[in-house]
Protein backbone atom coordinates (compact mmCIF):
# COMPACT_ATOMS: atom_id res chain seq x y z
CA UNK A 1 0.00 0.00 0.00
CA UNK A 2 1.71 3.17 -1.01
CA UNK A 3 2.65 5.93 1.58
CA UNK A 4 0.00 8.72 1.98
CA UNK A 5 2.21 11.99 1.27
CA UNK A 6 1.23 13.70 4.37
CA UNK A 7 3.26 11.14 6.07
CA UNK A 8 6.03 10.90 3.88
CA UNK A 9 6.33 14.47 4.07
CA UNK A 10 6.72 13.71 8.35
CA UNK A 11 9.08 11.49 8.16
CA UNK A 12 11.27 13.74 5.78
CA UNK A 13 10.96 16.32 8.32
CA UNK A 14 11.78 14.66 10.95
CA UNK A 15 14.54 13.16 9.49
CA UNK A 16 16.05 16.41 8.35
CA UNK A 17 15.53 17.22 12.23
CA UNK A 18 17.21 14.43 13.63
CA UNK A 19 20.12 15.18 11.71
CA UNK A 20 20.32 19.05 12.11
CA UNK A 21 20.19 17.94 16.02
CA UNK A 22 23.32 15.60 15.65
CA UNK A 23 25.08 18.08 13.33
CA UNK A 24 24.18 21.08 16.18
CA UNK A 25 25.37 18.50 18.79
CA UNK A 26 28.80 17.64 17.10
CA UNK A 27 30.00 21.35 16.42
CA UNK A 28 29.66 21.96 20.47
CA UNK A 29 32.78 22.11 21.59
CA UNK A 30 32.32 21.43 25.30
CA UNK A 31 30.47 18.40 23.31
CA UNK A 32 33.77 17.66 21.44
CA UNK A 33 36.08 17.52 24.51
CA UNK A 34 34.27 15.73 26.98
CA UNK A 35 33.70 12.62 24.02
CA UNK A 36 36.57 12.74 21.84
CA UNK A 37 37.28 12.76 18.16
CA UNK A 38 36.18 9.61 17.26
CA UNK A 39 32.40 10.14 19.21
CA UNK A 40 32.24 13.42 17.57
CA UNK A 41 32.83 12.02 14.28
CA UNK A 42 30.62 9.38 14.88
CA UNK A 43 27.71 12.03 15.70
CA UNK A 44 28.01 14.09 12.60
CA UNK A 45 28.06 10.78 10.84
CA UNK A 46 24.98 9.37 11.74
CA UNK A 47 23.37 12.89 11.50
CA UNK A 48 24.28 12.53 7.36
CA UNK A 49 22.37 9.21 7.20
CA UNK A 50 19.71 11.34 8.42
CA UNK A 51 20.23 13.52 6.10
CA UNK A 52 20.59 11.10 3.48
CA UNK A 53 17.51 9.20 4.27
CA UNK A 54 14.99 11.90 4.79
CA UNK A 55 16.55 14.00 1.10
CA UNK A 56 15.53 10.69 -0.31
CA UNK A 57 12.19 10.75 0.68
CA UNK A 58 12.05 14.47 -0.21
CA UNK A 59 13.22 13.19 -3.75
CA UNK A 60 10.44 10.22 -4.17
CA UNK A 61 8.14 12.43 -3.53
CA UNK A 62 9.44 15.34 -6.33
CA UNK A 63 9.60 11.98 -8.58
CA UNK A 64 12.11 10.16 -9.35
CA UNK A 65 13.20 10.99 -12.65
CA UNK A 66 14.13 14.64 -14.47
CA UNK A 67 11.18 16.41 -15.43
CA UNK A 68 9.94 16.71 -18.97
CA UNK A 69 9.57 19.90 -20.75
CA UNK A 70 5.48 19.25 -19.88
CA UNK A 71 6.41 19.91 -16.22
CA UNK A 72 6.08 23.45 -14.69
CA UNK A 73 8.17 25.37 -13.93
CA UNK A 74 8.09 25.77 -9.94
CA UNK A 75 8.10 21.46 -9.78
CA UNK A 76 10.67 21.23 -12.39
CA UNK A 77 13.08 23.56 -9.63
CA UNK A 78 11.27 21.32 -6.88
CA UNK A 79 12.76 18.46 -8.30
CA UNK A 80 16.34 19.45 -9.39
CA UNK A 81 16.34 21.26 -5.79
CA UNK A 82 15.78 17.63 -4.38
CA UNK A 83 17.97 15.82 -6.56
CA UNK A 84 21.40 18.51 -5.97
CA UNK A 85 20.38 18.02 -2.25
CA UNK A 86 20.36 14.32 -2.49
CA UNK A 87 23.83 14.21 -4.06
CA UNK A 88 25.07 16.58 -1.38
CA UNK A 89 24.31 14.46 1.60
CA UNK A 90 25.61 11.72 -0.10
CA UNK A 91 28.96 13.84 -0.17
CA UNK A 92 28.78 14.94 3.46
CA UNK A 93 27.95 10.80 4.22
CA UNK A 94 31.57 10.11 2.40
CA UNK A 95 33.05 12.95 4.59
CA UNK A 96 32.31 12.52 7.72
CA UNK A 97 32.88 8.53 7.42
CA UNK A 98 36.45 9.68 6.06
CA UNK A 99 36.97 12.23 9.38
CA UNK A 100 35.73 9.40 11.54
CA UNK A 101 38.53 7.02 10.37
CA UNK A 102 40.77 9.50 10.16
CA UNK A 103 40.00 10.46 13.91
CA UNK A 104 40.43 6.37 14.71
CA UNK A 105 43.80 7.02 13.46
CA UNK A 106 46.01 7.16 16.99
CA UNK A 107 48.66 8.76 14.58
CA UNK A 108 46.70 12.17 13.06
CA UNK A 109 46.57 15.50 15.14
CA UNK A 110 44.16 17.00 13.04
CA UNK A 111 40.56 15.24 13.28
CA UNK A 112 39.09 16.60 16.48
CA UNK A 113 35.65 17.12 14.67
CA UNK A 114 33.69 16.80 11.47
CA UNK A 115 33.81 19.37 8.70
CA UNK A 116 31.89 20.46 6.09
CA UNK A 117 33.03 18.74 2.99
CA UNK A 118 33.10 21.74 0.68
CA UNK A 119 31.56 19.67 -2.50
CA UNK A 120 28.26 18.69 -0.16
CA UNK A 121 27.99 22.75 0.85
CA UNK A 122 28.28 23.57 -3.08
CA UNK A 123 25.47 21.26 -3.46
CA UNK A 124 23.22 22.11 -0.44
CA UNK A 125 23.88 25.87 -1.47
CA UNK A 126 22.74 25.37 -5.03
CA UNK A 127 19.81 22.93 -4.26
CA UNK A 128 18.62 25.81 -1.58
CA UNK A 129 18.69 28.59 -4.86
CA UNK A 130 16.83 25.85 -6.73
CA UNK A 131 13.87 25.22 -3.92
CA UNK A 132 13.59 29.69 -3.19
CA UNK A 133 12.87 29.67 -6.96
CA UNK A 134 10.47 26.85 -6.58
CA UNK A 135 8.39 28.38 -4.11
CA UNK A 136 8.35 32.14 -5.89
CA UNK A 137 4.90 30.05 -7.54
CA UNK A 138 4.10 28.35 -4.62
CA UNK A 139 0.37 27.66 -5.78
CA UNK A 140 1.41 25.58 -8.86
CA UNK A 141 3.90 23.18 -6.57
CA UNK A 142 2.61 19.25 -6.36
CA UNK A 143 1.61 20.18 -2.89
CA UNK A 144 1.39 24.01 -1.96
CA UNK A 145 1.86 23.08 1.55
CA UNK A 146 4.97 20.67 0.83
CA UNK A 147 7.26 24.00 0.45
CA UNK A 148 7.11 27.28 1.52
CA UNK A 149 9.42 30.59 1.37
CA UNK A 150 9.86 30.98 4.84
CA UNK A 151 11.64 27.04 5.02
CA UNK A 152 13.32 27.19 1.72
CA UNK A 153 14.85 31.17 2.93
CA UNK A 154 15.93 29.19 6.21
CA UNK A 155 17.35 26.31 4.47
CA UNK A 156 19.36 28.91 1.95
CA UNK A 157 20.70 30.87 5.06
CA UNK A 158 21.75 27.41 6.61
CA UNK A 159 23.13 26.26 3.80
CA UNK A 160 25.18 29.73 3.31
CA UNK A 161 26.48 28.98 6.65
CA UNK A 162 27.82 25.51 5.79
CA UNK A 163 29.74 27.06 2.91
CA UNK A 164 31.66 29.49 5.63
CA UNK A 165 32.10 26.55 7.73
CA UNK A 166 33.84 24.79 5.14
CA UNK A 167 35.75 28.11 4.72
CA UNK A 168 36.91 28.07 8.18
CA UNK A 169 37.29 24.52 8.14
CA UNK A 170 40.19 25.30 5.15
CA UNK A 171 43.63 23.49 6.43
CA UNK A 172 46.59 25.81 6.38
CA UNK A 173 49.13 24.06 4.35
CA UNK A 174 52.23 26.17 6.18
CA UNK A 175 50.68 25.25 9.73
CA UNK A 176 48.46 22.49 9.27
CA UNK A 177 46.20 24.27 11.41
CA UNK A 178 42.51 25.42 10.40
CA UNK A 179 41.92 28.37 8.82
CA UNK A 180 39.12 29.30 11.60
CA UNK A 181 38.04 26.98 13.69
CA UNK A 182 35.87 29.51 15.54
CA UNK A 183 33.59 29.88 11.74
CA UNK A 184 34.14 25.78 11.46
CA UNK A 185 32.12 25.31 14.62
CA UNK A 186 29.76 28.14 14.11
CA UNK A 187 28.95 28.20 10.94
CA UNK A 188 28.48 24.12 11.43
CA UNK A 189 25.77 24.80 14.48
CA UNK A 190 23.96 27.63 12.74
CA UNK A 191 23.69 26.20 9.73
CA UNK A 192 22.33 22.97 11.24
CA UNK A 193 20.10 25.47 13.24
CA UNK A 194 18.66 26.76 10.19
CA UNK A 195 17.74 23.68 9.11
CA UNK A 196 16.27 22.06 11.82
CA UNK A 197 14.09 25.18 12.47
CA UNK A 198 12.88 24.58 8.75
CA UNK A 199 12.57 20.69 9.24
CA UNK A 200 9.87 21.39 12.69
CA UNK A 201 7.77 24.24 10.42
CA UNK A 202 7.49 22.32 7.83
CA UNK A 203 6.51 19.04 9.58
CA UNK A 204 2.45 18.28 8.84
CA UNK A 205 0.33 18.38 11.92
CA UNK A 206 -0.72 15.14 13.66
CA UNK A 207 -4.23 15.91 12.07
CA UNK A 208 -3.06 16.02 8.25
CA UNK A 209 -1.33 12.55 9.05
CA UNK A 210 -4.34 10.98 10.35
CA UNK A 211 -6.64 12.16 7.77
CA UNK A 212 -3.90 11.12 4.61
CA UNK A 213 -4.03 7.45 6.40
CA UNK A 214 -7.42 7.26 6.46
CA UNK A 215 -8.17 8.04 3.45
CA UNK A 216 -5.40 5.77 2.14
Amino acid sequence: MPVPAALRLRRESWGFAVGSLLFMLGAVPPYQDAVGSIATNTTFFVGSLFFTAAGFIQLSMSGKRPPSRSVNRPDTFDWWAATVQFVGTLLFNVSTVSALIVSANAASRLGGGWRPDAYGSIAFLVSSVFAVVATTERDKLWDPQARTWRCTWLNLTGSVLFGLSAIGAYVLPSTNDLLSLFWANVGTFAGAACFFTAAVLSRPGIAAVRAARARA
